[in-house]
């Protein structure tokens, strides 16, 4: 269940369905959203959003501020998602693959030392 808190702004259902949707993209990608939580807070010149949401392998948080508070919520929402791609995909990444260890076992040939000694 996804928790909107917010002190200085009553939390509309057009705000609210903004959220969840930006939220619905993230359980697209099968994993377990635990315990959403978004914070909107109104400041001077705009708004800002933070969002924390947990996933087996770890924690994602995200923060945003914007004057518009709808633009506000898609780039917490593409930040999210940015962070869930990276976890996600981090087995395939190519440094991931390129930095396990192989054992290179190197035999060297006997008879090559003796001819060098000679």
């Amino acid at each position: 269940m996804l928790k909107i808190t917010s002190k200085q702004l009553e939390v509309t259902s057009p705000i609210r369905e903004r959220i969840e949707s930006r939220f619905e993209k993230l359980s697209r990608h099968d994993v377990q959203l635990i315990n959403p939580h978004v914070i909107i807070t109104e400041e001077k010149p705009g708004f800002k959003i933070e969002a924390s949401v947990g996933i087996p392998n770890g924690e994602l948080f995200a923060q945003a501020k914007h004057e518009n508070l709808y633009t506000a919520i898609n780039a917490m929402g593409q930040k999210l998602e940015k962070q869930l791609n990276r976890i996600i995909h981090k087995p395939e990444a190519q440094r991931s693959t390129s930095l396990t260890p192989t054992n290179n076992i190197v035999e060297v040939d006997d008879e090559y030392e003796e001819e060098d000694a000679a």
